[in-house]
């Protein structure tokens, strides 16, 4: 999907709340976010997808790195986990795989696809940067290097979260994604 044919929350619009499953046990509830955090980041992860695993010890270093100045990062599978034999994004998946990967951050399920259609969620990883109006502010890719951590030049969401903070206006708003198209269910 190109910039010019992105769908669902555009820039500076209200992104949608949602009240979802944590495989911490918890409901999780943007609007509670929203009251007790600055910046909320959503990324929309995949327990099976190559990028993902390439970014997360970044993604968690990102949560490190901003979680005493009022941010917080929100991993949300939305993966239909019906789609192969092998169900890697179930809940039950994502519990371990929020284990094995010792998240420092919520991983949550939107198992009916309804959270990430209106974000407009396109691949994996893909982060939606939120101010705490609900509005969001910076959506796209984490950096400009998946491969190679060391070579990065554009740290996008570090730089959007850091812009947002300062209340200065984040450039560039939106960057192209590059990982896994998201599972969608058939609908019938």
């Amino acid at each position: 999907m190109s910039l010019t044919e992105m769908t669902g929350t555009e820039i500076d619009n209200y992104a949608p709340d949602f009240e979802l499953p944590g495989v911490d046990g918890e409901v999780h509830h943007l609007a509670r976010y929203l009251e007790n955090f600055k910046v909320v980041c959503v990324i929309f992860l995949s327990n099976q997808c190559p990028e993902v695993d390439l970014y997360i010890e970044r993604i968690k270093q990102l949560q490190k790195d901003f979680q005493n100045q009022g941010v917080i990062i929100i991993g949300m599978n939305a993966n239909d986990a019906t789609i192969s034999p092998n169900p890697k994004d179930s809940f039950e998946k994502m519990k371990e795989f929020a284990a094995n990967n010792q998240l420092n951050f919520p991983y949550i399920r939107d198992v009916t696809q309804d959270v990430a259609e209106s974000f407009g969620v396109d691949k994996t990883p893909e982060a939606f940067l939120l101010d705490r109006e609900g509005k969001l502010r910076y959506r796209g890719r984490i950096d400009d290097n998946v491969n190679q951590p060391e070579a990065v030049k554009v740290a996008y969401l570090h730089q959007a979260i850091a812009q947002l903070l300062q209340d200065e206006e984040v450039t560039p708003s939106h960057t192209e994604v590059v990982g896994c198209s998201i599972k969608w269910r058939r609908k019938l």
